[in-house]
């Protein structure tokens, strides 16, 4: 079968590495795959096997004012189009709401069926009244759209009535591949420090400033212990400024994008997760896959699918830092209980198994097979 899978970018994020690994996948189960992105292959951070074919529209501008929005978004109708009648694919895949509406487009009159996969739960990152209208109207014309949660699918068939949704979760890939930039954690923290890992993009949505602020009453409680956050974004200087002002320098560290980070999951102690908003975080499935006990914020989809309360992880009210101060500190001064927690988070390895989410890909194409 030949997919084409449209994304903004293959920028470091969880879509992005989502559209990797099925990438990756469905070429070495002998399927010809596409990628096409609005950004430059300059870009890229995730590795695509050399067999995917690599399309990049050089679309990705800036727009100010609703004039200069519309022509750029024609001019990317235009060229998406034009790669999907040159390509005929048998299926196109869009990633992240944009881009399902753009593909939604400009795929039709074509006769090929688009797969529209949500990255996140929408009620929690508004697109905005143009985008908004325009997702209800473009999704209950693709043959499928994919929610990552049953609370997603709840919201899909209550928003738009006419969309076919179903649920498709993240895998959880394990062992991660390494890409670069590759730092050991050895050249970052002292061999006899605790690691509290925190990885992500570093934008409002995260939480990390709350994160920050909150540790510093537990790092004088628990002297042994460093916050590490992993990741890049439009926040670091800001955080960085919190954390020179709160002299926890040498105590919270920002190492900045690593392409280990397995070795990071590896070496750290325990796993802590402050969205005020996830889809269906990664970096969460990944910490536990890699044998880390978590904490999270019980946002309104994601870490509870993938944590079971008091077995592998903690979770906690949203945005509620004291009660996230409380259950990090429990499991900080306990570490029988933490490796307990530690030796049932990797369940998530087979719960959401990248054979097992494959497996509900491949049952979902051949639906559209036969259909």
């Amino acid at each position: 079968m030949k997919i084409l899978i449209f994304i903004h970018s293959m920028s470091a994020g969880g879509a992005e590495r989502v559209t990797a690994n099925l990438a990756n996948q469905w070429v070495a189960a002998d399927h010809q795959v596409t990628v096409v992105t609005q950004k430059p292959k300059i870009t890229d951070f995730y590795h695509l096997d050399k067999v995917v074919r690599r399309i990049e529209l050089a679309t990705a501008k800036d727009s100010v004012g609703v004039a200069v929005g519309l022509l750029n978004n024609l001019i990317r109708l235009f060229k998406l189009r034009r790669v999907i009648l040159a390509e005929r694919p048998d299926l196109a895949i869009g990633m992240m709401a944009t881009a399902n509406i753009l593909i939604t487009f400009a795929t039709w009159g074509t006769r090929v069926p688009v797969i529209a996969c949500e990255r996140t739960y929408p009620p929690q990152l508004p697109l905005g009244k143009l985008w908004s209208q325009l997702r209800r109207w473009t999704y209950p014309r693709a043959w499928r759209v994919t929610m990552l949660t049953s609370e997603g699918l709840s919201w899909l068939r209550q928003e738009i009535p006419g969309a076919r949704g179903v649920v498709m979760p993240n895998p959880v890939v394990y062992p991660l591949p390494v890409y670069t930039p590759e730092l050991l954690p050895d050249a970052v923290v002292a061999s006899e420090r605790k690691v509290l890992l925190a990885v992500g993009r570093m934008s409002e949505e995260k939480g990390f400033s709350g994160l920050i602020q909150m540790f510093l009453s537990l790092a004088h409680q628990h002297m042994q212990w460093d916050l590490v956050i992993l990741g890049d974004g439009p926040l670091r200087d800001e955080l960085a400024q919190q954390i020179e002002s709160a002299e926890l320098g040498g105590r919270v560290l920002m190492p900045g994008r690593v392409g280990n980070v397995g070795a990071w999951y590896e070496r750290a102690d325990l796993y802590v997760l402050s969205s005020r908003v996830e889809g269906f975080p990664n970096t969460l499935g990944e910490a536990m896959a890699h044998g880390c006990a978590a904490v999270s914020f019980d946002c309104d989809t994601g870490p509870r699918d993938l944590i079971r309360h008091e077995v592998d992880g903690l979770l906690v009210p949203p945005g509620d830092f004291g009660a996230m101060a409380q259950s990090l500190g429990r499991l900080m001064q306990d570490d029988a209980l933490r490796g307990q927690m530690a030796a049932r988070a990797v369940d998530v390895r087979e719960r959401y198994s990248m054979e097992r989410v494959l497996a509900m890909w491949d049952e979902l194409i051949q639906l559209r097979s036969i259909a």
